[in-house]
């Protein structure tokens, strides 16, 4: 039996997830297993997940995913590269995974390999610092770099997110020497971050639009792209869309005593650019979370590489805090199927599992320490709700069984 792997934010899962995962048992089988390495409660944008992390999982494991393992935060709110480290190491070091499937606006694994592999080389590396010392936004820069060493037809899939994300999954399965398969699936339907324009709908929306059917609360438009059943479960667990605006003034008092040498700390601050003295000026003169975002992004950067920035600020985390490789696999949800995973899991994987939250403190102190970071992110994330629940939801919360 073929196990595979995704990676995904599921914000929240819809059918554009199922339809992936449907061609996976299409390709590998009814039976293949699918383990999914879902970020927790903060994602990749710099935002609260629409959902904490457990109502996530039980909508992906309604939706056909077999085991759903945590990607801890200090990688999921990062960038492409690093978040696709933390997530493909994850499904390297389960032991069980033989194939890693990811969906792409292009479809097509062997050209991305390519692209991959160029981008693994000195000659990328010393073109990217080229271009970015020139002034060009990352982005920019990165395919700039990729059409100097292949061409404009291959450099030009990095325009595309979801390519763009696959190819940091293959450079980390080639850096890693990975026995793992790469596997892509075609995206269908409405491209990523967009919304709908005019009356007609594509079979698939995208999660942004099933994010402004939440925060209008159009339970209606919502249902049909969701898993059957999966209203239901949606309702159960809702608490109000999650804002860093219900702690704007919290984060406000955070900014006006963080000095230009703690944002070097953090990670992707532009410290290399000299950039956090004027981070701190920014933090010093803001009224608003928008103002400081207005005063402190360079021209170059992106919004979402600020709003990760304000999100590691407020959660007190530091370059220092992620390790550099995961050091358990936490589950989040299993059904029948997940369970003889994980089984296979415990014999294979030569990372420590956690099914219980208590099992964290059997882990190693570097283990500890990361699970008691991801304990405050949550307390964090819940002060961004609607109702705020009780602290200390990461050591009373148990897998989903489903």
């Amino acid at each position: 039996m073929h196990t595979i792997g995704i990676i995904a934010e599921y914000n929240p899962f819809h059918s554009g997830h199922r339809h992936h995962i449907q061609a996976v048992r299409q390709a590998f089988g009814a039976d293949c297993a699918v383990v999914c390495a879902m970020s927790g409660n903060w994602v990749q944008g710099g935002r609260p997940a629409v959902l904490d992390k457990w109502t996530r999982a039980r909508l992906a494991l309604l939706g056909g995913v077999d085991l759903v393992l945590e990607l801890p935060t200090v990688w999921a709110v990062s960038s492409a590269e690093t978040f696709a480290r933390g997530a493909v190491t994850i499904l390297e070091r389960s032991g069980v995974v033989d194939v890693l499937s990811f969906g792409s606006e292009y479809g097509d694994v062997e050209k991305l390999r390519r692209l991959a592999a160029s981008l693994n080389t000195p000659e990328y590396e010393e073109s990217l610092c080229r271009f970015v010392g020139e002034g060009m936004p990352f982005a920019a820069a990165r395919q700039a770099a990729a059409d100097s060493l292949l061409g404009e037809e291959l450099s030009l899939l990095l325009s595309q997110p979801n390519n763009n994300l696959g190819v940091e999954y293959l450079r980390t399965l080639d850096s890693l020497n990975s026995r793992i398969r790469p596997m892509t699936v075609r995206r269908e339907g409405a491209p990523h971050d967009s919304l709908l324009e005019g009356a007609d709908r594509p079979q698939h929306l995208s999660a942004t639009q099933l994010r402004v059917y939440l925060e209008h609360g159009d339970w209606p438009a919502l249902e049909p792209y969701l898993p059957k059943g999966g209203l239901e479960i949606l309702k159960e667990g809702w608490n109000g869309v999650p804002s860093l605006q219900r702690m704007e003034r919290g984060i406000l008092a955070k900014l006006r005593t963080i000095t230009a040498e703690d944002w070097a700390k953090l990670p992707d601050s532009g410290a290399g650019e000299g950039l956090p003295p004027r981070l701190e000026r920014a933090g010093k003169q803001c009224r608003s979370l928008e103002e400081f975002v207005a005063l402190a992004k360079p021209k170059h950067w992106t919004q979402a590489r600020m709003r990760r920035l304000l999100v590691w600020a407020y959660l007190g985390l530091t370059q220092t805090d992620r390790p550099g490789q995961p050091a358990y696999l936490r589950v989040l949800g299993f059904n029948t199927r997940g369970q003889e995973v994980l089984r296979q899991m415990k014999e294979r994987s030569s990372l420590t599992i956690l099914t219980k939250p208590a099992h964290a403190r059997q882990l190693p102190e570097k283990g500890k320490q990361l699970f008691e970071l991801e304990a405050r992110c949550t307390d964090l994330y819940d002060l961004c709700l609607e109702t705020v629940p009780g602290p200390g939801r990461e050591w009373t919360t148990g897998p989903v069984r489903m």
